[in-house]
């Protein structure tokens, strides 16, 4: 359980970090970028990285079973 929680709090941090980066990043529309080199632009930086592996923390959190004598709450 704690392990499932600690990838679960992990992950949730990276994924905050990554999305709070591109929202940041999405005034870049306004200044005459189109969406295409936005995407690009996006996928360069290392927060999308810290997003994608907090996405797979949280997921594989969920899916990771418990210890045998971990009862279900």
């Amino acid at each position: 359980m704690t392990i499932k929680l600690f990838f679960f709090l992990v992950g949730y941090g990276l994924m905050l970090i990554g999305f709070s980066t591109i929202m940041l990043y999405i005034n870049l529309l306004g200044l005459g970028y189109n969406f295409k080199e936005y995407i690009c632009y996006i996928v360069k930086l290392p927060e999308f990285i810290y997003l994608i592996i907090g996405f797979l923390f949280v997921n594989l959190s969920n899916f990771f079973k418990g210890d045998k004598n971990e009862k279900c709450v």
